[in-house]
């Protein structure tokens, strides 16, 4: 892992794909459900869940409602915000 201050450039590469970084821009706008990101950006809602799972896995996105089954609402990170505007 990257120390402070560090790029890594295998995670800005894999923010780098469109659907991950239209996700990442969306939430630094705030907090916001897969719908509503999938109707901002007009993408499909299967690829934003996808793209925020793979994104909460390298914590650059936060899922504030965990348990919820729907209309989870999540947020970009210190992390995410970091590396999207790298």
């Amino acid at each position: 892992m990257a120390e402070e201050g560090e790029v890594n450039w295998d995670l800005k590469s894999f923010i780098k794909t469109s659907n991950r970084k239209a996700c990442l821009e969306s939430l630094s706008d705030g907090p916001k459900t897969p719908k509503e990101i999938s109707e901002e950006r007009d993408i499909r809602i299967y690829h934003v869940s996808r793209s925020l799972s793979e994104l909460r896995e390298k914590e650059l996105v936060k899922c504030e409602t965990p348990d919820k089954n729907k209309n989870r609402i999540y947020r970009i990170t210190k992390k995410g915000k970091r590396y999207l505007e790298l």
